[in-house]
């Protein structure tokens, strides 16, 4: 297959007008920077928190509607051991959303904290929020890799372009207007963005529905005809494993930064609740079409296309099918169209990482631990390094021999098991500390790792019953992250309470009490001017 000339330009077009949207947004920061004197930081991470309700629904959408959203849900349909029924991700984006409007926009929003990392530090301490720091940017990190992942696969196969060109012009792309513009570039882009996927990804359904190769979904849901039925099934034993799934890629989003930092840059919290129940109503709808372009490659009897026989699934390319199936069922053209929707999805997902973890890094670590007396200028320049950083570290990982999937479920379980119940506990929980915090952290960390992870070849120590073998490595039905999730909630509180009872009694001595759990911070509100208003709360 000779390089695709007409695709390679219709990429670069559309990579030129996100770049000129980024640079004019960077531009328009500036601007309302000086207009408005206010400080670098708070505009470059939180847009000044003046992004507009519109605008905010526009980016709240865009980030979860990302490469590894689209080429995921795909896979996932078409995957004969899977199907349908595993494809949860637009609906877990939906639950995600409404509990997160319900519960965590207002409380966030109101102390107006600049990341979720906040009210552990002002609690917690600089200590401990450092330690916890690692969990949320190793999942940016993590979501990084997923998403540029889903865009160089897709491209190498229709383009015919070497996987590293299309994965670092896409990374330069993106971490070029994320440093020059902030949120600011972030929101902006995200709105010709998620306009892109919609039409691009609606244009392709016709031209997949009316390919010659390919029967009626209909016939196929339930019945054999290629493949496994493509609704899939749910057995006694994988019911768990469904529930644990959905739990993880629903509630589990609550603990990745991205989320709270489009409620925290909201205008007022009552704009930051409704962000999350537009997105809830808006997310899956962009979900339909790659359920429908996996169910329509199920469906295909892929001897009579171009792609020949055995069939992707036989030959390891299930991650790949969304690329195979617009490039052997849909004209050239229409598979170029494709590339633009996998494209804008990757580019409104990976700014939004890289910005989160630039925000932690910049806000919670070097601000508040490294550099105390840091200028508005250092900052400046410590936020666009912080975006160069992330962006070459996750770019990088792209290259491991892992598939889309794989890196986006270990960036969920680590937001799900590390820091749902860390959040839960420090907003939630007035007897929550340091100690319980550490405690519950390591333990969380230290299950999952024992319960082993068939994606990323992790042996599994503890075995829960009900699992089974493959490729040599037991497989848990057991719902092992929901187990290790609590098992980490639960430590927190237990140990959190039996520190401030050992120290309050005298059972250890005052010395040994390094988180101070006697006069210990709780995050209220917040003043006019930013600062923290800290509460001390006398223990029992």
């Amino acid at each position: 297959m000779a390089l695709n000339v007409p695709g390679l330009i219709a990429t670069i077009v559309f990579y030129l007008l996100v770049l000129g949207i980024g640079i004019w947004a960077s531009i328009k920061s500036k601007r309302d920077e000086t207009q408005t004197q206010a400080a670098h930081a708070d505009m470059a991470l939180l847009g000044d928190r003046k992004i507009s309700l519109v605008v905010g629904i526009f980016t709240t959408t865009a980030t979860w509607v990302g490469g590894t959203f689209i080429i995921g849900t795909a896979e996932t349909v078409y995957d004969p051991k899977l199907g349908l029924i595993w494809a949860v991700m637009p609906v877990a984006a939906t639950v995600a959303f409404i509990v997160g409007g319900l519960f965590f926009a207002v409380p966030m929003r109101e102390r107006k904290f600049v990341t979720m990392m906040d009210p552990f530090q002002i609690k917690y301490g600089n200590k401990m929020s450092a330690l916890l720091s690692m969990a949320p940017l190793m999942s940016e990190i993590v979501w990084i890799t997923s998403t540029l992942i889903s865009l160089g696969v897709t491209m190498s196969v229709i383009l015919d372009l070497s996987y590293a060109i299309c994965i670092w012009i896409s990374a330069g792309v993106a971490i070029t207007y994320t440093l020059l513009g902030g949120l600011y570039s972030v929101a902006y882009t995200d709105i010709i963005q998620l306009v892109l996927i919609f039409i691009t990804s609606w244009l392709c359904i016709p031209f997949i529905f009316t390919n010659q190769s390919s029967v009626d979904i209909t016939t196929t849901s339930f019945n054999g005809t290629f493949q496994p039925p493509w609704v899939g099934s749910l057995t006694g034993t994988t019911a768990w494993r469904w529930l644990d799934t959905f739990l993880l890629l629903s509630i589990g989003d609550i603990g990745f930064q991205d989320f709270h930092q489009r409620t925290l840059s909201a205008s007022s919290s009552y704009t930051a609740k409704l962000r999350c129940y537009a997105a809830a109503f808006l997310i899956p709808t962009f979900g339909i079409p790659p359920v429908l372009i996996g169910a329509v490659a199920a469906s295909t009897d892929w001897n009579q296309t171009t792609y020949g026989l055995p069939p992707p699934h036989e030959r390891g390319q299930t991650g790949l099918i969304l690329p195979l199936a617009l490039q052997h069922l849909t004209p050239p053209f229409i598979s170029v169209v494709g590339i633009g929707a996998v494209a804008a999805a990757v580019m409104s997902s990976t700014d939004s990482a890289l910005l989160s973890a630039a925000s932690i890094f910049s806000s919670n670590i070097y601000r508040k631990i490294l550099r105390t007396k840091a200028s508005e200028n250092e900052m400046r320049w410590v936020i666009r390094a912080s975006v160069v950083l992330f962006g070459l570290a996750g770019t990088s990982l792209s290259f491991l021999h892992a598939g889309v999937m794989a890196f986006w479920i270990l960036g969920g379980e680590i937001a799900y098991i590390l820091m749902l119940p860390q959040l839960v506990a420090v907003l939630f929980f007035p007897v929550s500390n340091g100690y319980g915090s550490a405690a519950g952290f390591l333990l969380g960390m230290f299950l999952r790792l024992m319960c082993g992870e068939l994606l990323l070849g992790i042996p599994a120590v503890i075995m829960f019953p009900g699992g089974v073998m493959e490729d040599g490595l037991y497989v848990q039905n057991a719902p092992v992250n929901s187990i290790c999730m609590l098992s980490s909630f639960i430590c927190i509180l237990i140990v959190s309470a039996l520190m401030v009872a050992l120290f309050n009694r005298n059972l250890l001595p005052e010395k040994w009490d390094v988180f101070k759990v006697k006069t210990q911070k709780r995050p209220t509100q917040f003043q006019n001017d930013g600062t923290n208003e800290l509460m001390l709360e006398p223990k029992c």
